[in-house]
């Protein structure tokens, strides 16, 4: 779970055009925050705010260098975290809480009386069914021999 989490943290510091462009900015090369702030036309407060969301999440790691700090891109990181989001493992793991007999629940829920009994058939499985105002020509409706007309189904 908290591997998911921590996915989720990503893609919150991803989520935004300006830390996208930063982020592909910083993986060309190193540059301060000065010059991010130039590049993408923004004020270095702003700038210096997605970097520190970027950096929250390890994509970032800052290096001070004479007078002001140098941001880089962790390459590393970034390919790491890409892998495990798209692991297999990581991909089923996200969708261990989901219900996948809820839809089939509700249908059965629509159709059918709290007793079991079958409220109405489903009108794309009437013709289906031999539910139609047609009789079939293999088997009879009823144990009479005699068919169930389309009024006497709905």
């Amino acid at each position: 779970m908290t591997e998911n989490l921590e996915l989720v943290a990503m893609f919150k510091a991803l989520a935004d055009s300006s830390r996208l462009k930063i982020v592909g900015l910083l993986a060309q090369q190193p540059y301060s925050v000065e010059q991010l702030a130039a590049l993408l036309n923004l004020k270095p407060s702003t700038v210096s705010h997605h970097l520190a969301r970027l950096s929250e999440v390890g994509l970032v790691s800052a290096r001070a260098e004479s007078y002001c700090t140098i941001y880089s891109l962790d390459k590393t990181a970034l390919e790491e975290t890409t892998r495990r989001i798209f692991s297999r493992e990581e991909m089923s793991e996200g969708a261990a809480d989901i219900d996948l007999d809820v839809g089939d629940r509700n249908v059965l829920a629509d159709f059918t009386r709290p007793d079991g009994n079958l409220k109405t058939i489903p009108a794309h499985w009437r013709s289906s069914c031999g539910a139609s105002s047609k009789p079939s020509s293999r088997e009879p409706a009823n144990g009479d021999g005699e068919f169930y007309s389309s009024s006497q189904i709905h």
